[in-house]
């Protein structure tokens, strides 16, 4: 017995050391293999870890955000981005945001090291069961993800998240992390970070966000496209519930804004149940447009920094003369349109399958390339053509049991079409005029407030510019190019250049100014024949006919061709082309006879810019469309106004006001500036733009029409001692306007009608009397000096220099700019009458002329 049980006992032992042995041989395994792991693991780390990029330039990261432009009064203009993302400091977004973000995609972000052990085993186990595969990267591991690696999905690129997130945890703090999280997250609709996607799918700013909301922006980070708020609405709202559900778990909402949120419907700018606040906003124009394009020559980053530098500018618009100006240029160039009785056809086309129901017709009006950007103009589109009417669809407006139509009454101001196959005379039908699937530009005409009828409107084939800028700081107040953006986006006030026509006269006559003129010079009006190239130039007045000597005023005021070139041809070309390179008209200005007649080819925002200066009192003044660029920080990068102020920075004003002083260079003689204002004045109150601006504006402006040859431009620049202004029309590839159009006619009305807006708050007229000058009456008709007690139609007030004016009953110099004359030449006419008169020469000698000259008298030195 005792021997069975001894060896009972030896199996046990052995047994039990076998078991033992068993057990070590296993840890040992175990243990080799986990050291084993661990290196390998390790050694793939250390792989991996060699070529990471730097996560530390996290800490100095700048998304790319939008650009807005502000205009004078602060209000949002436009906005330009490649990326639509607008940053916001983690401190500044709502905890109720915040909430959202970290229950869908990482609600224990504030706790793990980079990565969730637990989500990653949680996700293994998922996919060991052959359920769908959850993600479980944390948001950590999305921004290194985003930031600093691609998005292809292997596990060298986990291996390289994990290590970055570690690294990135270390030294930046998990606010910073969440905050490039939610600045960069892409959430669908061209936005980025969470603000720009409140105000697009919400119009809302982060604050105003209800939990049903912010739990949708939460939800968009794992598929924006499975997620649309209507094409798949119903994977939205449930992913949408699903991220609520986790937000009140996680204590961010009560139950009871659980149950409200779950409750609700998802209204969205994409449903059509919120106003976009992108349509809050103007529509692009001109202006915004030109601003881009001049910033981005100016800014060190081009326009690249524009798109994505998070820039706010500050532009120098006014919205009400902007309004002002694009108004009265329309209105001038669809009155010109229609005066001509073409009809150009419609604006687009669209096909007949897709107007069988209302849906169809309003979709694709919408998408549609019809203008929209022209106030009180509807694009519509023809549904069904009668006799003598067309029934239209109009885009925004519901039709009514009648329905809204075009009448054939309504085209009478039509005379022939020209539009492809349907080219002909007057309209007889509306078939003849319109088809099915025409999309054309209507208006409401209203009677007393009351609706009478839909009226037909066509984008003029004529073309014209606008622009008004102030005279002291260079500040453009209005710009308009063109009659619509959206039509044509090309800026005939900077990009366009044309002939300015008699408008260049100024520049010669400052010149002369400059050069021992006085405004009561006596210039000879009378043919002239010019050599150039072989040939022989005779340059003739609009009215083909000639007056004999006038003063240097009646020059300008009637716009005299031979004048202005006898003038130029005295003082010689070099000096107006000189003027005209200091002032900015010109880089490079040919020193042709022909350009004193404004043959040369500029733009209205240079003419516009150089007339500034001669209402400013001749001081450089740079045009600008921005007052002041800042960058994201608020640091201002750019700022137009370079005037110094000396005590502005005192917080307290004791004895001595600050001081402003102004470092723009003198350009223009403080004298000439003013006698070619006062010159001016005489165009506005009795020349050449008398009837269509001075009679309407009973101001003292000052201005110049300008036409061209065969009538191609048409130009009127004006200026006051605050304002100047100018206009431009003509067809973008030049030809003849037709009778009567001048730009007196075609300019003048336009100038007149936005100056009537602009005048409104203009003050003062007064120009500072320039010092070392006195003011003399002179006879305007004869450049004779009256006495100071004269008066009546024929007197006019000029100012001298201090020596050089004319006693009295005396003469100014006499000019015949180079040209022989006869000796019996009467001295001055009347408009068309003539007397005799004494003439003082340039050299000093008096002569008296005849009454009844010669014919040889009137030729150009026996040439003509």
């Amino acid at each position: 017995m005792t021997h069975l049980l001894r060896r009972a006992g030896n199996r046990a032992q052995s047994g039990a050391r076998g078991t033992l042995n068993f057990i070590g041989f296993l840890f040992s395994w175990l243990s080799l293999g986990l050291i084993m792991g661990v290196l390998v693991l390790g050694g793939i780390f250390y792989l991996y870890a060699r070529d990471l990029p730097d996560h530390q330039q996290l800490a100095q990261y700048e998304p790319a955000t939008l650009s807005r432009i502000y205009s004078a009064r602060g209000l949002i203009m436009d906005e330009f981005a490649r990326e639509r993302r607008i940053f916001t400091p983690i401190d500044e977004i709502p905890d109720l945001v915040k909430g959202a973000f970290l229950s869908a995609e990482d609600k224990n972000f504030y706790e793990h090291p980079g990565f969730d052990l637990r989500g990653m085993v949680a996700a293994m186990v998922q996919a060991a069961r052959g359920e769908t595969l959850r993600g479980a990267s944390t948001i950590t591991q999305q921004v290194m993800k985003n930031f600093l690696l691609d998005g292809e999905r292997s596990a060298t690129r986990k291996i390289k998240e994990l290590i970055l997130s570690v690294r990135a945890e270390s030294t930046l703090s998990k606010d910073d992390i969440l905050e490039l999280y939610m600045n960069e997250i892409f959430l669908g609709q061209n936005s980025y970070g969470v603000t720009a996607a409140a105000q697009t799918y919400f119009a809302k700013t982060l604050e105003e966000l209800t939990p049903a909301e912010a739990a949708y922006l939460a939800a968009m980070p794992k598929a924006p496209s499975n997620y649309h708020p209507v094409r798949e609405k119903e994977a939205a709202v449930s992913r949408r519930d699903f991220v609520l559900r986790e937000m009140f778990e996680n204590g961010y909402i009560t139950a009871e804004e659980f149950e409200d949120a779950i409750a609700s419907d998802l209204l969205t700018v994409q449903s059509g149940d919120v106003l976009s606040s992108r349509d809050a906003l103007p529509s692009r124009d001109y202006f915004t447009d030109e601003i881009r394009r001049q910033l981005g020559e100016k800014l060190e980053g081009g326009e690249d920094e524009l798109f994505t530098g998070g820039l706010t500018v500050r532009a120098t618009v006014d919205p009400e003369l902007q309004a002002a100006a694009a108004k009265a240029l329309r209105a001038r160039l669809e009155e010109y349109d229609r005066s001509r009785g073409v009809y150009l056809g419609p604006v687009a086309t669209i096909g007949a399958d897709t107007l069988t129901d209302e849906s169809g017709w309003r979709t694709a009006l919408a998408a549609s390339r019809a203008p929209r950007d022209v106030v009180g103009w509807i694009p519509a589109v023809v549904l069904e053509v009668g006799e003598s009417s067309a029934r239209i669809g109009i885009e925004g407006v519901e039709d009514d049991e009648d329905g809204h139509f075009l009448t054939l009454g309504d085209a009478d101001w039509i005379g022939r079409i020209r539009d492809g196959d349907r080219s002909g005379g007057k309209p007889t039908t509306a078939g003849a005029l319109y088809r099915v699937g025409d999309v054309v530009m209507v208006k409401a005409i209203t009677e007393g407030g009351e609706f009478q009828r839909w009226s037909l409107r066509q984008i003029p084939e004529i073309e014209g510019a606008f622009m008004a800028m102030d005279v002291t700081t260079g500040r453009v107040l209005a710009m308009q190019g063109g009659f619509s953006y959206q039509h044509s986006v090309f800026n005939r006030a900077t990009q366009a250049t044309r002939q300015p026509g008699s408008s260049f006269k100024p520049f010669v006559y400052a010149a002369a100014l400059d050069s021992g003129y006085t405004p009561a010079s006596i210039v000879v009006d009378a043919p002239v024949e010019v050599e150039s190239g072989g040939e022989i130039w005779r340059p003739t007045n609009s009215s083909n006919r000639f007056y004999g000597p006038a003063p240097l005023r009646t020059g300008i005021e009637q716009s005299r061709n031979l004048m202005t070139v006898r003038v130029a041809q005295d003082i010689g070309m070099d000096r107006v082309s000189a003027y005209a390179e200091r002032l900015g008209v010109y880089d490079d200005m040919p020193e042709y006879l022909s350009y004193a007649l404004g043959a040369g080819e500029t733009t209205l925002f240079k003419m516009v810019a150089a007339y500034a200066m001669f209402g400013n009192g001749g001081k450089r003044v740079e045009p600008t469309l921005v007052d002041r660029v800042q960058d994201r920080y608020g640091r201002t990068i750019y700022r137009h106004d370079q005037r110094g102020c000396r005590g502005c920075e005192a917080e307290e004003f004791a004895g001595e006001l600050p001081w402003i002083w102004d470092p723009a260079r003198q350009v223009m003689d403080p004298v000439t500036a003013y006698q070619l204002s006062s010159m001016m004045q005489g165009v506005v109150s009795r020349g050449t733009a008398a009837s269509t601006v001075g009679a309407r504006l009973g101001v003292p402006i000052s201005g110049k029409t300008g036409t061209t040859n065969d009538a191609k431009d048409a130009w009127f620049l004006g200026f006051t001692p605050r304002i100047a202004a100018g206009c431009y029309i003509g067809f973008d590839t030049p030809r003849n306007m037709g009778s009567g159009a001048y730009g007196g006619t075609l300019c003048g009305p336009v100038f007149a009608d936005f100056m009537e807006v602009a005048l409104k708050d203009h003050g003062s007229f007064e120009r500072p009397q320039p010092p070392n000058t006195v003011f003399v009456k002179i006879d305007r008709f004869t450049g004779q000096r009256l006495p100071d007690n004269a008066s009546g139609e024929q007197v006019v007030t000029e100012l001298f220099r201090r020596g050089e004016e004319p006693s009295v009953g005396g003469y100014g110099t006499f000019v015949d700019g180079g040209f022989a004359m006869g000796a019996d030449l009467p001295l001055f006419s009347r408009e068309e009458g003539g007397q005799s008169a004494q003439s003082v020469t340039r050299d000093g000698q008096r002569k008296v002329i005849r009454t009844s000259p010669s014919f040889g008298t009137l030729s150009s030195g026996g040439l003509y």
